[in-house]
């Protein structure tokens, strides 16, 4: 799992804000498409971080769990969850935990939606973890991944100019974040194997950072009209082959049979 003190850098950027974005919309495209528009879902955010997602959900209505084992992220949650109004705090429970550990907490088939964001890469087991993360899901429900796209880790290296990088990256499925940790991507078609073998086969998938994958992490955000430019661009190449599947990262939607 992430190590405590280790939430990647640029949080609050332009490289963030246009992922958590897509991944919002995305996660939204999906859940309307799966369940009647109004209905309140139970959704397990695994490894939420400050909770942009999980907070975004209960917003929406949803009652939402998040599992975190960084206290420190956590805290950041908690801090954020206590200006919202009392209507959306009721919504959400807040568990010091990782997605190893979804047994203890919960049982079988106790959520609609299983969020697993930006985790996976930090796993030591992560074939184990989705298992689990499976398990957690009634029937019908919707597991979403993002991971990073170890197909393209030869992109931002390559783009920088940095033409060792970009050779090493054609080989590798790990790669160095920019906080100097040492952290595995994933393979589209590794995973939708795994996926199917979790009786969670995967229903659809996304790019996200087609083009902004490689900004500096602490780039802030442009003019809001010059923003909506550009992430209506990312969201256009994160559904377009051959765009999405040089993506930074990749967001994975299985659906539980």
């Amino acid at each position: 799992m992430l190590p405590a003190g280790h939430w990647p850098s640029g949080h609050g950027g332009l490289r963030d804000t246009v992922r958590q974005e897509l991944v919002a919309r995305q996660v939204d495209e999906q859940i309307a498409a799966r369940y009647p528009v109004g209905q309140r879902l139970r959704i397990l955010d695994a490894g939420m971080g400050p909770g942009t997602q999980a907070l975004r959900l209960a917003r929406a209505g949803h009652t939402v769990t998040g599992l975190e084992a960084d206290p420190d992220l956590l805290k950041a949650a908690r801090e954020s969850l206590a200006t919202e109004p009392a209507g959306i705090r009721e919504r959400v429970r807040l568990i010091e935990g990782d997605g190893r550990e979804t047994g203890v907490h919960f049982m079988p088939g106790s959520f609609d939606v299983v969020l697993c964001h930006g985790v996976l890469m930090y796993a030591d087991e992560p074939d184990a973890l989705l298992a689990g993360l499976a398990r957690m899901l009634a029937p019908g429900g919707l597991l979403s991944l993002v991971v990073r796209n170890a197909d393209a880790l030869a992109m931002r290296p390559g783009l920088a100019g940095d033409w060792p990088g970009a050779l090493a990256g054609f080989e590798s499925d790990v790669y160095t974040n920019d906080d100097g940790v040492k952290v595995r991507a994933d393979r589209l078609e590794a995973l939708a194997a795994t996926l199917a073998g979790i009786a969670a086969p995967l229903h659809a998938w996304y790019g996200v950072r087609v083009f902004t994958d490689g900004i500096p992490p602490e780039r802030g955000l442009p003019a809001a009209d010059e923003l909506d430019r550009l992430l209506a661009a990312e969201d256009r190449a994160g559904r377009s082959d051959p765009y999405r599947r040089v993506a930074g990262l990749l967001h994975l939607c299985g659906v539980r049979g």
